[in-house]
């Protein structure tokens, strides 16, 4: 396995993010901060 640099910690919280972003909860309005992130990173 590849895990053995990050703790169990980190590893749950990228998966819990990876999981909300794939299913964002519905009627969330994301904020301006939030949407000026995503346009920056889809820019690069």
């Amino acid at each position: 396995m590849i895990f053995m640099s990050t703790s169990k910690g980190q590893r749950e919280r990228e998966w819990k993010d990876r999981k909300q972003s794939q299913n964002p909860p519905h009627g969330k309005v994301p904020s301006f901060e939030e949407l000026a992130k995503d346009a920056k990173r889809e820019n690069k």
